[in-house]
């Protein structure tokens, strides 16, 4: 970074490969996979993360003391990335975004000096990293804390696609009402051929609901059983589980491909919700989109820990997820699928995006909805103060025009 800055060279950072979204032509790329430091403290329930981890190994460091991370639908993901985007959990309304969970963060600002920095030290680029993405500066570690698990009872149902108006329309009454101790999406999938996925799934559209439970098996069937009794599921895979499995939830694929993350945060999703979606992305639709989806939010995705953050999306009530595949049969046919669902459902969006999962934004106009006025503003004056040369200047860039 020190050099960079003295040959105003600007940098890319890239870990796992998540969210190489846009071109990168000219400068410095950085990978930190090679930062691989991981030390984990049980009694006092934190660990130490370097930029280059990713969640699997975390997982599996934690879980036999009862413990559990944050993480996301695939535990492939890198750690810092995921976190410092803030994080959108699958157990998330039980414990909030995984940037809640942030103790402290090294990092490394354009000028080339490593800073600590935590709640007592520098707070406000504290604040800001916690959500505010790679906007101030190189995270080489992180230290974060985790939580106890004691019980989980999870997984996922899928039903056959042609039920997708049925089993949407029961979710979209159901999920509502769950308790905290519940955390669900439904998904519209075309399952591809993948060592994870069941051979009886593959090459078929298909409604996947996930489920998890932080509690006994009991209350967590009795919870789940109304989404049971509709249709009739090609598969029920919702059982006790240890979280060293909690890849079985999302099932997400595990082959590397080109792919773009995108959707928006959503007031509700109601009856009229659940149709504009069917007509775009459902049965007969024609949607070359590999997975559409439906997560509820609330619990305690919207509360905070009562420290500033730069974490966006606390007063929804659903998040739609978009994943779009690049190969090239279907690239061409991607980013109009993607903005064509997100006009249809802007009615019922907050205005809001999250940035982890924002596609590739336009302009700063579009750049700005990943977060509230208020954190955009202190974004853009923390980024004249801390790279006033736009070194960072690829992928979710604030200010500078985008």
């Amino acid at each position: 970074m020190q050099w960079a800055a003295a040959h105003r060279e600007p940098v890319g950072v890239q870990s796992t490969g998540h969210g190489a979204d846009l071109p990168m032509e000219g400068g410095l790329l950085l990978t930190t996979g090679r930062m691989q430091e991981l030390e984990v403290d049980p009694r006092h329930r934190v660990a130490r993360i370097g930029a280059g981890v990713r969640w699997r190994r975390v997982i599996d460091e934690v879980a036999p003391h009862g413990l559990a991370v944050l993480n996301g639908s695939a535990s492939d993901a890198g750690a810092v990335g995921y976190t410092l985007g803030g994080g959108l959990p699958v157990l998330g309304r039980v414990f909030g975004f995984a940037a809640d969970h942030l103790r402290g963060l090294d990092v490394v600002t354009p000028d080339g000096r490593l800073r600590h920095v935590d709640a007592r030290h520098e707070p406000e680029l504290f604040a800001l990293l916690r959500g505010g993405k790679g906007n101030l500066g190189v995270v080489t570690s992180m230290t974060l804390g985790l939580v106890r698990l004691e019980q989980l009872y999870g997984g996922g149902i899928f039903y056959p696609g042609r039920d997708a108006l049925e089993v949407l329309s029961a979710f979209s009454r159901w999920a509502p009402g769950l308790p905290e101790s519940a955390s669900t999406s439904v998904a519209l999938r075309w399952m591809p051929h993948d060592p994870i996925v069941p051979e009886q799934l593959n090459h078929q559209l298909l409604v996947h609901l996930r489920f998890c439970w932080v509690g006994g098996a009991a209350e967590g069937a009795a919870a789940l059983e109304p989404m049971r009794e509709v249709s009739r599921p090609l598969l029920d895979a919702v059982g006790p589980m240890d979280y060293r499995d909690i890849d079985r939830v999302h099932m997400d694929a595990t082959r590397p491909g080109l792919y773009v993350l995108t959707g928006e945060f959503l007031r509700d999703f109601d009856a009229a919700a659940v149709a504009a979606l069917l007509q775009r992305a459902g049965p007969g639709s024609g949607c070359p989109l590999p997975e559409v989806g439906i997560r509820l939010m609330g619990g305690a995705f919207a509360r905070s820990d009562g420290m500033a953050d730069a974490v966006s999306g606390r007063d929804a009530a659903f998040f739609l997820e978009m994943i779009g595949w690049l190969a090239p049969h279907v690239a061409a046919a991607t980013p109009p699928a993607l903005a064509e669902i997100l006009r249809a459902m802007a009615p019922w969006s907050t205005g809001r995006a999250f940035v982890n999962m924002h596609g590739v934004p336009g302009g700063e106009t579009e750049h700005a909805r990943a977060w509230s006025e208020d954190v955009y503003a202190r974004l853009v004056k923390a980024k004249a103060l801390y790279d006033p040369d736009n070194l960072l200047r690829f992928q979710h860039v604030v200010g500078q025009g985008g």
